[in-house]
Parts: structure tokens; C-alpha cells; sequence
């Protein structure tokens, strides 16, 4: 009774107090420790899952905050308690004695749930089904480290209709963004041709076609992701290294159609073997191979390859092409935060803004009469010139002046490109053996969108058969841009990923209306001429951010890993710096610092075929292997997947790509309405494992 009656005291409150109530106070209880009080959950930790939440602290846990859609670009969401929680240490020497049991202390958040681990087996995004195993989720700008995973937020996802005049709207946005990789190749490789400002015109209307016709094909046959096709910068090098060839030396007349015709059979044989390696299957056993250690230091190497071209095309007017640089970067950069009507204006078309106002710039001194000839001829050729001063200054004033080019005056308002408009192609097998090399490395580009796109907009990742279905289309569309002559092949832009995140709209339909309209404007001549004519040196600017962002791009691919283990640091490092140092060797093996060249410095690169280091008995086998061996990617990538397939790792360490199984996925009537073909087609190929369904 004594024992009884002592307790009495301690359970008997003085007032009703709040519903649930106190617990019993306990004098010997610990304080709580620091990580427990703040929810902190340490990747290598001794406390489990369970004590991480405190469930015998005597606090009854608040319901957790409604949390904001996640947002790429805005920065981590505001916390409950923006009060700082003392350390560990700092805990334990200021700790108080509990309150009275009728005093109700402010109680924090429960601690945050673990954050999801990627598994071994394979599974999708959580659609509802409890056997499905969580995919990592793509970390948005500024979240932490430990905080738990969020879905990535789009608008518009995959199969959602926004209505006739967003559709438009979202659709323009979208490729606008886009502008920079879709026209900037042509404006590269026709001058590298010899051809006319007529000729650059009559490509970038090409590229609009082409483009148009391959993207409305791969989101009808293809993947169905929302994803634009276009000429990559994957095919631009191995088609200047074509252009550069010896064969072509020499070539005083109609040597733009010429080379045009050689790149042309050169491209549609890459094209059919892309074709074979994505409608056989093979595509799905190279998948195998295929992993995010593999594709970041083979995506950087694109990027990182043109470093010649770049400043060195820069430097021919330095003040614009800086200034075009540098206000490109202070739009994407600087400013990426800033709304004008709910949008980041300047976020979202910072290539084009950047190149209209510096564009503004250069003719208004152009008309100003700053930017002038100063007496000097400029029709008289620069080896003709007698004048010192006049030959540096005419070809500055090129670069500067924006009257240069008379493609605008000089354009029909309508012309339809058609298929062999440059003449029947020309078929030779050591050009088509490089583009075939080059074709699986623009599958290997691919596969990285495919992947971190459907992350975004889709249910599930595709399965292995999905993406054998879409190398498949980008094949047939490679054979197109070969067969009209776009100069490069076809293939999806490593931009999209970028884009989708920064424009949140990832739905196909308006992908598909962007498209109707690059067809259109690809028949109005004027368009092609208006961009044919803008200023050597701002294409220059516009491309140095361009690659370096393509870098950038493909190292991300490396979040999906273990960003700080030895081995993924030791193999993308190799694959990097092998993949500048072999091809440079092989650029500069047999040159004379003093050899006066027709070919222009920062095209030198891409003449190694003529000075290699590889010497056989044959000819042909010689071309194509000091041309491979010369390109960055290539190396970039035979050195990564050598080394991620055979060195030791674990799955999780190496972040390999999760793909759905083709018997689990097609019960998910979501996914079919993802992936499935359209019109019904897939029912007639449901034996073919490529063609996904």
C-alpha cells in the first residue's frame, strides 16, 4: 500500500491538460541524443531504421508538412523548424531536467523516412502495385544529400493534352530551347565544304525537315518518349574527319556536292547498321555493357572533342564573340532564377536571347560605320593582298560585320527540300565503316536519355525491347537525313534531358506540334537563309557553351552511382584523359609546326587520316583506324566499357541503369498506354522482343 500510495502522486494531474496526454516523467532517462532529436539518419550509422524515430522518447509525433512539388531550379524546400539544432556535444553539456508532466514542451518533426536505396531486382517508379521496387529518383538542384527522395515534377507528363493553345505554346518553347543543337551543325560543316551562304541555307532547311520528320517517327514508333531528334554533335566530328580526307585535296569546283554526296553514302550505311543493331536485338544484349560509368565519360568526350574549334573561331572578333559568351552565361547562370509571367525567361531561351541582343549589338556598329573595311577591298582574296594591315583587317571585319552574308537577299520565299537533292550518294566502305562505329556511339548517347527522360515524364523506365525499338527508328531516321543530305546522321539530342527539366513539359503531343512546325518552316526559304546568315564568330560563342554544357550533361549521368568511389572516379578519369591524350597523339604524329596547309588550324584535328600512325600494306584499313582512333568519344568509350565491365564493383556501385521486365511491365495498363505502339502495330510483332511489346 505504501509502494501504491507513493506512486498516486506521480499520475495525478492538477488541471486537464491536452489530449494525448504526458507520459510519466522517468528522473533516469538519458537526454536524447543529437541525431535522434533531429531526425539525422548517417549512411553508416549504428542505430537502426526503427530507433532513428524515437519511438519511447514520450513525444507524440506532429503530422509531417504538405510538401511543395518538387523544382528543379528553385532550390530545397523551407524546413518546419528553421531553428539549428546545437551538436552532439554541445547537447550533452547544456542538457536541462524534464519540465514538470503538466507542462506541454513544443514537440519537433518526426524524423524523415530513410532515404530510398536502389535494389538489385527491377521495378518502376511507385504506380500502386506493392512488388514494384522503387527506381532512383533524379536529385533536384539544391536538395540535400540526405534528405528523402522526391518524384521529379513536370507540367505535362507523358500523356497528358494541356488543350490547342498550351499544346502550341509548349511545343514552340520547347524546341526554341533547342535551338542551338538543331541549327548550329550545319552552320559548321557547310563553310568546312567550301559551300555558299545559298548552300548553308539550303542545309539548315534540310536539318528543319529532317528534324520534324524523325521526331514525329520516334514518338509514334520509337521510344514514344517526348524526346526531339535532330543532327547530333556525335556524327560532326567523324564528318569533319570525312570532309578533311586526302581524296578531297585539291577540289577547286563543286567541291561542296562532291564531299556532300561522299558523306551522304557514308551516312545511310551507318544508318542501315544502326537499323540491324536495333530491329535484331542485338541492341538489348549491348545493354548489358551499357552503364552510367560507360556513357558520362563517352558523352564528355562529344563536348570536350571541339576544344580546338571553339575559342580559337572565337578569337577571330574577340569583342562579340566574348560578349555573345559571356551573356549566354549571365542568362543561364546569373539570372536562371528570375520569372517573367510565371517562367524562367531567361533559363529557357538563353541561346536565343543571348544571340539576338548580341546579334542587335554588331549591327548597330555594323550601320554605325565602326565596324568598317577602312579602305580595304574585301572581294580581293587574302593571298592576293599586298597590304599587311588589309589582309588581317578584312577578315576580322568578316567575322564582326553582319552584312557579310547575302543568303536573305538572295533566298526564294519557298523551297521544299527533297532526297538526293545534292546527287546520287556516294558509297565508299572505309567512310561507311567509321559511321558505323560512330552509329553505336550515338546509341550509347541515347540510351542515357532514354533513361534519365523517363524518370521524368514516364511510369516505368521502357524495357531493354523498347530501346532496341527506338535505336531501331533512329536508324531508319540516320537513312533519312543521308539520303536528303543533312551532312550528319540523326539521332536524339543529349539536350532533351535539360530541356524537360527546365521547361517541365514532357508531354509527346506537343513535342509532336513543335515538330509540325519545324516541317513547315523548313519549306519558307527565308528561314533557312536568316539563319544561315548569322555571324561565323556568335555560331562560335553559341557552341562553346553548347559543349560545355553537352560535358557537363554527361557526367551527370554519374549521380545514378557511387559519386565518390575509387573505381567509378579511376575509370571515368582514364576514359578522360585517354580520351585527349591517344587522339592528340594521333593528330599530331608527322605534322611540321612550320608546313604551310590549306587546311585551317582548328580543322587540323580532323586531317589525321593522311598523317597517322598506322601504317599497313592496305590503304582503307589505314584510313579507318587513325580516323577512329583520332576521335575523343571513340577512345572515351572503348576505354570506359572495357574498364566498368571488367573491374570489380557492385551493382550499386555502379549505378547501373534499371530497365522493366517485358512480363511485369505489360501487365501495367499505364505502361502500355506509355509505350505502346500506335494503331494497334505492336499486335503483329508481339514475337519480336525488339520491338518491345
Amino acid at each position: 500500500m505504501a509502494s501504491s500510495s507513493g506512486a498516486l502522486p506521480l499520475t495525478r494531474r492538477a488541471r486537464p491538460g491536452p489530449w494525448p496526454p504526458a507520459p510519466p516523467p522517468q528522473p533516469q532517462a538519458q537526454p536524447l541524443s543529437w541525431a535522434k532529436r533531429t531526425g539525422f539518419q548517417a549512411r553508416v550509422s549504428g542505430e537502426s531504421t526503427s530507433t532513428a524515430s524515437a519511438p519511447n522518447s514520450g513525444q507524440a509525433p506532429l503530422p509531417r508538412p504538405a510538401e511543395a512539388p518538387a523544382d528543379l531550379e528553385s532550390g530545397p524546400p523551407a524546413r518546419p523548424n528553421s531553428a539549428v539544432p546545437p551538436p552532439p556535444a554541445a547537447a550533452t553539456t547544456n542538457a536541462k531536467p524534464h519540465p514538470p508532466p503538466n507542462q506541454r514542451q513544443p514537440q519537433p518533426p518526426p524524423a524523415p523516412p530513410p532515404r530510398a536505396r536502389r535494389r538489385d531486382s527491377d521495378g518502376g517508379r511507385p504506380n500502386g502495385q506493392p512488388s514494384a521496387a522503387p527506381l532512383p529518383q533524379l536529385q533536384e538542384e539544391g536538395e540535400e544529400e540526405d534528405a528523402p527522395q522526391r518524384a521529379a515534377h513536370v507540367k505535362y507528363e507523358l500523356r497528358d493534352t494541356p488543350g490547342i493553345l498550351p499544346v502550341a505554346v509548349f511545343g514552340f518553347q520547347h524546341y526554341i530551347s533547342m535551338l542551338g543543337s538543331i541549327i548550329l551543325v550545319p552552320l559548321v560543316m557547310v563553310p568546312a565544304m567550301g559551300g555558299s551562304a545559298d548552300d548553308t541555307a539550303a542545309v539548315v532547311s534540310t536539318v528543319l525537315l529532317v528534324s520534324g520528320i524523325t521526331t514525329l517517327l520516334h514518338t509514334l514508333f520509337g521510344t514514344r518518349l517526348p524526346l526531339v531528334q535532330g543532327p547530333s554533335f556525335v556524327y560532326l566530328a567523324p564528318a569533319l574527319a570525312i570532309i578533311n580526307s586526302p581524296e578531297f585535296f585539291g577540289l577547286n569546283d563543286n567541291n561542296f556536292k562532291h564531299i556532300m554526296k561522299h558523306l551522304q553514302g557514308a551516312i545511310i550505311i551507318g544508318g542501315l547498321f544502326q537499323v540491324l543493331l536495333g530491329y535484331t536485338g542485338l541492341m538489348s544484349l549491348l545493354l548489358r555493357l551499357i552503364n552510367p560509368v560507360v556513357v558520362s565519360p563517352t558523352v564528355a568526350a562529344v563536348g570536350l572533342s571541339f576544344f580546338s574549334y571553339g575559342f580559337t573561331k572565337v578569337g577571330s572578333c574577340i569583342e562579340m564573340g566574348v560578349l555573345q559568351f559571356l551573356v549566354v552565361i549571365i542568362f543561364a547562370l546569373y539570372l536562371r532564377k528570375i520569372k517573367l509571367f510565371g517562367y524562367r525567361v531567361f533559363l529557357i531561351y538563353a541561346v536565343p536571347l543571348g544571340l539576338g541582343i548580341t546579334w542587335a549589338i554588331a549591327f548597330v556598329l555594323t550601320a554605325s560605320g565602326v565596324y568598317s573595311f577602312k579602305g580595304c577591298d574585301a572581294n580581293i582574296p587574302a593571298s592576293n593582298n599586298v597590304s599587311a594591315f588589309c589582309r588581317t583587317h578584312v577578315l576580322r571585319m568578316k567575322s564582326c560585320r553582319v552584312d557579310t552574308s547575302h543568303a536573305l537577299r538572295a533566298s526564294p520565299w519557298f523551297r521544299f527540300p527533297y532526297p538526293l537533292q545534292w546527287g546520287t550518294p556516294v558509297f565508299n566502305w572505309k567512310m561507311g565503316l567509321v559511321m558505323c562505329l560512330v552509329s553505336v556511339i550515338a546509341s550509347v548517347d541515347s540510351v542515357g536519355s532514354y533513361h534519365a527522360s523517363s524518370l521524368f515524364v514516364a511510369t516505368r523506365p521502357p524495357t531493354a525491347g523498347i530501346v532496341s525499338r527506338g535505336i531501331g527508328v533512329e536508324g531508319v531516321s540516320t537513312v533519312l537525313a543521308g539520303l536528303w543530305g543533312t551532312g550528319v546522321g540523326s539521332a536524339t539530342i543529349t539536350e532533351n534531358v535539360h530541356t524537360i527539366a527546365v521547361t517541365k513539359m514532357g508531354s509527346r503531343k506537343a513535342v509532336g506540334f513543335g515538330a509540325i512546325v519545324l516541317i513547315v518552316l523548313s519549306i519558307v526559304g527565308k528561314v533557312g537563309a536568316f539563319i544561315a546568315s548569322i555571324p561565323d564568330v556568335m555560331v562560335a560563342a553559341l557552341l562553346c557553351f553548347m559543349w560545355a554544357m553537352l560535358c557537363a550533361l554527361g557526367l551527370s549521368n554519374l549521380r545514378y552511382g557511387a559519386t565518390g568511389s575509387s573505381r567509378n572516379c579511376i575509370v571515368v578519369g582514364l576514359a578522360l584523359f585517354l580520351s585527349l591524350s591517344i587522339p592528340s597523339y594521333f593528330q599530331q604524329y608527322g605534322l611540321h609546326p612550320n608546313a604551310n596547309s590549306s587546311v585551317p588550324t582548328y580543322f587540323q584535328p580532323y586531317n589525321v587520316a593522311s598523317h597517322g600512325p598506322i601504317h599497313t600494306g592496305f590503304g582503307g584499313v589505314n584510313y579507318v583506324l587513325n580516323t577512329l582512333l583520332s576521335l575523343n568519344m571513340v577512345i572515351a568509350f572503348l576505354v570506359a566499357v572495357v574498364l566498368d565491365n571488367t573491374v570489380p564493383g557492385g551493382r550499386h556501385e555502379r549505378g547501373l541503369y534499371v530497365w522493366s521486365e517485358a512480363e511485369e511491365a505489360t501487365r501495367e495498363s499505364s505502361f502500355m498506354e506509355d509505350y505502346e505502339l500506335p494503331f494497334k502495330i505492336g499486335r503483329a510483332f508481339k514475337w519480336a522482343k525488339c520491338m518491345g511489346l
